[in-house]
C-alpha cells in the first residue's frame, strides 16, 4: 500500500496543488497499485506516509505552516527516508530561511541548504523547465529568488519564466523534489508523476498512457521552435 500525505492543505492549498495527490493516486491505481491519501491539517499529527506533498500558499499561511511543521516530527520523518514533493511556498519552507511580508526573514525547517529572499519583481505566468531531458510545463506566481547551497542539484533548467532565479528551478535530493510550478503541475506533466511514484515505490512502473499524456505532448509542441517559441530568461532582480 502506497500512502500519500497532503500536508496542511488548509494553509498550503491556494493554487490547486492538492490536485497533485489526485493525479498520483489515479496513475498508481491504473496500474493496480493500492494507494491511499491522508491529510494533515494544522491541529493534526503528522501521518505516517511514504510520500508527503506540500503546496503553495500566501505569506501568512506559509509562515504558520512552517511553525506547525517545525513543532512536529515531520523533519524526523524526512531524515528517516520519507519522500517529499514540494511546490513554491513548500519549497521555501524546506530551506534555511525565506522572506515574507516585505523583507522580513523567517526561519525555515532547515532540511535542505537553500535560502529565499524577495526579488524586486513578481513572476506570474507560464513556467517551463528542462528536467531530466524533458520539458516540465506549469504556472508560477511568486516573488522569491531562491539560492541553492554548494553541491545542491537544481530540479531543472529554466526555459521560460523565473523558477528560482531565471536560470534554474527548484532542487532535487535523494528524498526531496521541489519546484515553483503550480498547475497542479503533476496533472500537466504525467511523466513526472510517474517518476515520483517510481521513487516512492522503489520500482519501475509499467507504461501507461492517458489523455493527460496526450495533452502534455500538445503543450510541448506549442513550445517547440516551429511555433516561434524562443528561450528567454527573466531578470530575477
Amino acid at each position: 500500500m502506497l500512502r500519500i500525505a497532503t500536508l496542511l492543505p488548509d494553509l498550503l492549498g491556494t493554487y490547486g496543488d492538492g490536485g497533485n495527490a489526485t493525479v498520483l493516486v489515479a496513475r498508481a491505481r491504473a496500474r493496480g497499485i493500492a494507494c491511499e491519501v491522508v491529510e494533515m491539517r494544522r491541529n493534526d499529527a503528522v501521518p505516517t506516509a511514504s510520500l508527503y506533498l506540500m503546496g503553495g500558499g500566501e505569506d501568512g499561511p506559509q509562515r504558520l505552516a512552517c511553525e506547525v511543521l517545525r513543532a512536529s516530527n515531520f523533519g524526523e520523518r524526512v531524515r528517516d527516508g520519507a519522500q517529499v514533493f514540494a511546490v513554491c511556498a513548500g519549497l521555501q519552507i524546506l530551506g534555511r530561511h525565506f522572506s515574507v511580508e516585505g523583507d522580513d526573514e523567517f526561519e525555515g525547517l532547515g532540511l535542505v541548504d537553500i535560502a529565499t529572499r524577495r526579488g524586486t519583481t513578481r513572476s506570474v505566468g507560464d513556467l517551463c523547465a528542462k528536467v531530466d531531458g524533458r520539458l516540465m510545463v506549469g504556472f508560477e506566481n511568486h516573488g522569491g529568488v531562491t539560492t541553492l547551497g554548494d553541491g545542491l542539484v537544481a530540479f531543472g533548467d529554466v526555459v521560460r519564466g523565473r523558477g528560482n532565479d531565471g536560470v534554474v528551478d527548484g532542487f532535487r535530493t535523494e528524498s526531496l523534489w521541489a519546484t515553483y510550478a503550480h498547475g497542479p503541475v503533476l496533472a500537466q506533466n504525467p511523466w513526472l508523476a510517474d517518476k515520483i511514484l517510481e521513487s516512492a515505490l522503489g520500482e519501475t512502473l509499467e507504461p501507461f498512457t492517458s489523455v493527460a499524456d496526450r495533452l502534455y505532448e500538445e503543450r510541448c509542441r506549442e513550445l517547440s521552435p516551429r511555433s516561434g517559441f524562443e528561450d528567454r530568461r527573466r531578470d530575477p532582480h
